[in-house]
């Protein structure tokens, strides 16, 4: 399954729904959450153990964030692998 997370802050909440191999893209507000520095770096990079993270490359740039600023192992992404991502996972969660 998909997960779009598009809101900042993010419910913690939503980690706990996640199932065995589920990718995680984020977008919008939300890619504010994925920094190093960040107040989830603890909580995302235990998720990238059994997940993939995505950011949308777009919503990155608007924000002035590089990705060498994102916790490792965040892919970043264009509209493109947003495309291959959505036919991988025939299964999308909004949480907005």
């Amino acid at each position: 399954m998909l997960h779009l997370i598009a809101h900042s802050p993010i419910d913690t909440a939503i980690f706990q729904r996640l199932g065995a191999g589920d990718d995680l893209l984020f977008l919008d507000k939300a890619v504010l959450n994925l920094l190093q520095k960040g107040s989830l770096n603890k909580t995302l990079t235990v998720l990238l153990a059994q997940h993939q993270l995505y950011a949308l490359a777009d919503d990155l740039e608007v924000r002035g964030i590089r990705a060498a600023e994102l916790l490792k192992g965040i892919k970043a992404i264009d509209y493109a692998g947003f495309v291959e991502l959505t036919v991988k996972n025939p299964l999308i969660q909004t949480w907005s």
